[in-house]
């Protein structure tokens, strides 16, 4: 089961955090793994680990909010069979402090950068008879979370343009799914925490995990595992659909 052998996956922002993860399990089942990062030295780490372990690997450095560079990465790799829309950066914010480059930074690398990544390859897939697309969204699409403006709103968006890309493709052979984490494990939360709580790491810590009914954070394989499921033949009858992970933060915390 959930055998990607000879499946040319794309995975934007694969070089850290859950774009490692997926990286690495798409190419433990199989998949010839192509990660776009902004730079190749981003992703040399995954890169390594896979390669150590026998798997397919290429890294591309390409920055998604350039569609003239996403198009020539695309040359490059050929007709994906998954693409995986995982690059995005966070701001924290409400309304108010968020500034017009803080917004125009966020719509350009979140929505923008996965908008080209499906214009490039939706096509491709068309010509080859299918594919597979998981989108990644946020538990923050679904519910409001203090202090995301414009985090908030680059999700929804994903959200929205995975329906969209969905219903437009079904006679096309094209399954898009999207994925909404909750907080989940990554360097990115260590970083944030020993920037803004210096000498506060573990009571941050503790406190963030507990924010999720289930008690702790994701760790990143767990939504790897997740993706892996909706980008093979057995997830076949699943499109347009969301799927948040996120140990009850939607539905059970109030």
């Amino acid at each position: 089961m959930f055998d990607l052998s000879g499946k040319i996956a794309v995975v934007t922002g694969g070089g850290s955090g859950i774009g490692r993860a997926i990286s690495v399990l798409f190419a433990r089942q199989g998949a010839q793994v192509h990660i776009l990062e902004l730079t190749e030295s981003a992703a040399a780490e995954a890169a390594t680990e896979i390669s150590s372990a026998g798997g397919q690997v290429s890294v591309h450095a390409c920055n998604v909010a350039d569609q003239a560079a996403v198009l020539a990465v695309f040359e490059k790799i050929g007709t994906p069979k998954i693409l995986v829309n995982n690059a995005g950066i966070a701001h924290i914010g409400n309304l108010e402090k968020t500034t017009e480059a803080d917004f125009d930074r966020i719509f350009s690398v979140n929505v923008k950068g996965a908008y080209n990544c499906l214009l490039a390859a939706v096509p491709r897939m068309k010509a080859d008879g299918g594919g597979v697309i998981v989108n990644m969204a946020s538990v923050a699409a679904l519910v409001g979370i203090p202090d995301r403006f414009a985090y908030t709103m680059s999700k929804g968006a994903i959200f929205s343009m995975t329906q969209s890309v969905a219903k437009d493709y079904l006679k096309a052979n094209i399954r898009c799914n999207s994925i909404s984490p909750a907080r989940v494990h990554t360097p990115f939360v260590d970083g944030f925490i020993a920037k803004n709580y210096p000498g506060q790491e573990a009571e941050t810590f503790a406190r963030l995990e507990a924010s999720q009914p289930i008690g702790r954070m994701a760790r990143p394989e767990e939504i790897a595992a997740l993706a892996l499921f909706l980008c093979s033949d057995e997830a076949a009858f699943i499109t347009g659909c969301d799927y948040p992970i996120d140990g009850g933060f939607v539905k059970l915390n109030n």
